[in-house]
């Protein structure tokens, strides 16, 4: 609720903490601030809660699925894919609807994930974390090319520029209208699978020793990833790193059972991105740094440690 507060306080608009007291309490439509804190600054720190609650989450689901400490839908394709979609959507139907945004964006992510597990599972060795890690990298690079070129060919390069910046300033309510139930339904779903993913996380041998249907436990896992990164891909575009570092953090907090490391990264990648979110409009004020260029200073020195320590063993 403090962050909340502090993400509705600062901003282009000088207003005072008395101000974000009484619009949230006591709404006067004829009071500018209270119109500003109620259309633009709750939405907004509203989005960064639920979008950073489903990128952490869906870190730490791909993280002990595949047991892949660089687990993390910007890292894997999955963010990319979405985008690639959504710049398919824009191109073929310019007045696509924002659900329809929404499927595109779920369909995108499954494409993503499909893509870079099936040429990681193809390779000699199998699906090694760092081979993972190079494997998102070269789908992601590659989906960003294609998205730029359809985004040139069809003069829609403004539009695909937003979900690459990754940014909560332009989120309206009705996009979390339309948002909220697909995050909410995932996250769920994560808390319900979260006991079968500690032990999923033992490794699928194990998992299979103790009785455990992986295929099934593997499948909801993935339709709780799709949802969540998909809805978030929707609303704010593309923000990394959140879903690589936050469950790190968490399971050096609460340890490695999935029933807490799924409400605690929750609860993590909300704060994360909404402090993020701060630091983007202090840093060059008036002007706004998008989150997603906040969040990759924070990532890529994390990533660069968990990739040099893990190429260790390989």
């Amino acid at each position: 609720m403090l962050s909340v507060i502090l993400s509705i306080r600062f901003g282009a608009a000088d207003l005072t903490y008395s101000d974000v007291v009484d619009a949230l309490f006591s709404f006067d439509p004829e009071n500018s601030s209270h119109i500003i804190i109620r259309e633009l600054r709750f939405p907004r720190a509203l989005a960064a809660i639920c979008v950073g609650a489903a990128l952490a989450v869906s870190g730490a689901i791909m993280q002990g699925m595949t047991r892949n400490p660089l687990g993390d839908p910007s890292i894997l394709g999955v963010t990319s894919g979405a985008s690639f979609f959504i710049a398919i959507a824009l191109a073929a139907a310019p007045a696509v609807t924002y659900t329809g945004l929404m499927s595109f964006s779920l369909a995108g992510a499954g494409l993503g994930a499909a893509l870079v597990f099936g040429l990681t599972s193809l390779s000699r060795g199998g699906a090694a974390p760092v081979k993972l890690a190079l494997a998102g990298s070269a789908i992601t690079a590659l989906l960003s090319s294609l998205s730029t070129a359809i985004g040139i060919r069809f003069n829609i390069s403004k539009d695909i520029s937003f979900w690459y910046a990754g940014s909560v300033s332009t989120v309206q309510p009705q996009h979390l209208y339309f948002a909220l139930p697909f995050i909410a339904a995932g996250l769920l779903l994560a808390l319900l699978l979260s006991r079968s993913l500690s032990i999923l996380s033992l490794g699928e041998e194990t998992a299979k020793g103790l009785g455990q249907k992986t295929a099934l436990v593997k499948l909801g896992c993935t339709i709780a990833v799709l949802l969540l990164t998909g809805a978030a891909v929707a609303i704010v575009g593309i923000v990394g790193f959140i879903g690589l570092v936050v469950p790190h953090i968490t399971r050096f907090l609460v340890g490695v059972d999935y029933r807490w490391i799924i409400p605690c990264s929750a609860a993590l990648g909300s704060l994360l991105l909404i402090f993020a979110d701060i630091i983007g409009r202090m840093v060059n004020a008036p002007f706004e740094t998008p989150v997603g260029a906040v969040t990759a200073i924070i990532g890529v020195p994390f990533f660069l440690y968990l990739a040099r320590r893990e190429g260790r063993g390989i």
